[in-house]
Formats: structure tokens, C-alpha cells, sequence
């Protein structure tokens, strides 16, 4: 669905970004992650033909930017950061007014639009409000839903839940995921977190460059050099004991005892080398020893950690 290849743009002697390659395929969300001035701006400029590159080529939906710019337009519905509203127009007007300057179709095709957007976006409630008495979650939703009219096939949306309060985060990823399948979605965001709960897959730019780019299983593979698991006992497990009984373990490199849960029981984090799954001995041994286990289980990298552990080695 989306294809770049050797991007890169240069203001003057200043390079934003150089040899960008990635793709994206149809109905997925591509997490685009970076450090501010890492070039994730630079790059969705140029794919929604705002600005064009120095050199390289990118296709939207089979559309070149520089052959076809117009049906690329066409294509893409774009959720900026800083949401252009018209606050002082009716939710449901606005929309109208946006259909319109998008000329997406007849007058009745248009108002059929408004309609799914609003129903998507589950605006029904403040259709009918001025935007600018709504709440920051009701304005994002209806950001979202102006990006919608036209049915494009790509959605680009640039930190959708910035400034949201936890619910109103759930549920603009709870709409973003029920957008995808039939759209395929690109979220630019520095909330790891909500990445790493939304997207399929990440691609992580710095200084310009594509750093890294897979699933973030995938990723964890890659960067963690050692397996993790998680050894979650009873409140009376004695803690220097189990240390030293996990630490006998052969293949076991390291044991830190952490935090344990709000009902107090005893967590320790066992590692060993990445090619070993030694959860087999790790649950022999504590049964050997009479000490009761509670919950065993893989432990990989976060989101947080693959990006700063990528960002670090360049």
C-alpha cells in the first residue's frame, strides 16, 4: 500500500532524512517512531505531497508522489498533531464543509460520509455542538473523522492521543484498531506505550536514517542478547534462599530479585542465554526444593527498551 525507497530531503546543508526505506502493507498500523528532529515529520510531509523529496520515490496505493500527487491526495486522510478545527462551527458542519472541500462525490455521497464518520467515530452525542465546547477527546474524535471523509486508504495520524485523559487514550486506540483491516494506518507517536498496543509492526528513524524496522517480538530477539523470565512466588518464599537456588541453576546468568504484586508476593528475574528456555528446570528445581510456584513466564523487551537500546547504537 505504501512504498518508499532512498528518500531523502535536504534543506540547504542540512540533512532531515537520508535513504529512507520502508514499506507498508495493506490493513496494517505501522507504529513511525524517532527522537524529536529524527525526520518522522519530514517523512509523512512527503508522502502526503506537502513537500518533495531531494531525491528517492515513494508510491501511495500504487501512486507515484511525484507522477500522481493528486490521487495520493486522494488516498490519504492526515491527522495532524495541532488539530485545524473550525471551533466555532457545529461538529456535524464542519464535517460537511470538509466533505465538501475534498469533493468527495455528489451532495448526497457526501452526506453519506458525514454520517459513517460521525457513526465511527461515535460522535452522535455532540453532532449537533459547537466544536469548541467540546472536550479534547470529542475534538480528536471529530479530527479523526474529518481524516476519514473521502474513504481514503491510508490514514497518516500524528500523536492521535496527545494531552488525553486514560480513558479518552483507550478509546481512540480502541477506534484506531477498529479503522484497520479496511485502512491501512501510520501513527507517528512518542507515547511507546500506546505503540506498542496499537501497532503491528515499528519502524524506528534517527538522525534521519530508518534504524530499525520489524515486529517488536522480532525486535526483542534482535536486541535482548539474553533470555528473561519472570518467577513470581509466595509472600513467605524466603528471598535469599530462592536466589541462590535459582542462581545454581546451569544456564542461568543472572537472578535480581524484584517488586513483587499488591498481594505481596516474591518476583525474581532469571536470565539466561538467548538460545536457552530453561523454564523446564527453573519450575523442576523450585518443586525440588519445596517451594511453591506461582506464575512462570517470558519476559521480553518493552517497546521503551527496543527504542532506546536502537536509538543508542547509532
Amino acid at each position: 500500500m505504501i512504498e518508499t525507497r532512498d528518500l531523502s530531503k535536504f534543506y540547504g546543508t542540512k540533512k532531515a532524512i537520508h535513504g529512507v526505506t520502508f514499506t507498508v502493507d495493506k490493513g496494517e498500523i505501522l507504529g513511525f517512531l524517532g527522537p524529536n528532529g529524527a525526520g518522522k515529520t519530514t517523512t509523512m510531509r512527503i508522502l502526503t505531497c506537502y513537500l518533495s523529496p531531494s531525491g528517492g520515490t515513494a508510491k501511495v496505493a500504487g501512486f507515484d508522489i511525484f507522477e500522481n500527487p493528486l490521487e495520493v491526495r486522494r488516498r490519504i486522510g492526515y491527522l495532524p498533531e495541532n488539530v485545524p478545527l473550525y471551533e466555532e462551527m457545529r461538529t456535524v458542519d464542519y464535517l460537511s464543509f470538509v466533505a465538501e472541500i475534498k469533493n468527495s462525490g455528489t451532495r448526497g455521497d457526501r452526506k453519506k460520509q458525514v454520517s459513517q464518520a460521525i457513526s465511527d467515530c461515535g460522535l452522535e452525542a455532540v453532532q449537533n455542538r459547537i466544536i469548541g465546547h467540546l472536550s479534547k477527546g470529542y475534538k480528536q474524535r471529530v479530527g479523526l473523522a474529518q481524516a476519514l471523509l473521502g474513504n481514503p486508504d491510508v490514514l497518516i495520524l500524528d500523536e492521535p492521543t496527545v494531552g488525553l485523559d486514560p480513558k479518552q487514550i483507550i478509546e481512540i486506540r480502541t477506534l484506531i484498531k477498529s479503522l484497520a483491516g479496511a485502512r491501512t494506518i501510520i501513527l507517528c507517536s512518542h507515547i511507546l506505550p500506546e505503540v506498542e498496543m496499537t501497532c503491528g509492526r515499528v519502524v524506528i528513524i534517527n538522525e534521519g536514517r530508518i534504524v530499525a524496522q520489524d515486529t517488536p517480538r522480532n525486535l526483542t530477539r534482535r536486541l535482548q542478547g539474553a533470555a528473561r523470565f519472570m518467577v513470581e512466588l509466595p509472600p513467605d518464599a524466603p528471598i535469599n534462599r530462592v536466589q541462590k537456588i535459582l542462581e545454581g541453576i546451569q544456564g542461568v546468568n543472572r537472578v535480581e530479585a524484584t517488586a513483587g504484586s499488591e498481594g505481596g508476593s516474591r518476583r525474581f528475574t532469571v536470565e539466561s542465554s538467548a538460545e536457552t528456555d530453561i523454564r523446564p528446570q527453573i519450575a523442576s528445581t523450585l518443586v525440588q526444593n519445596q517451594i511453591p510456584l506461582l506464575e512462570l513466564r517470558a519476559v521480553d523487551l518493552t517497546l521503551e527498551e527496543i527504542f532506546i537500546k536502537t536509538v543508542s547504537q547509532r
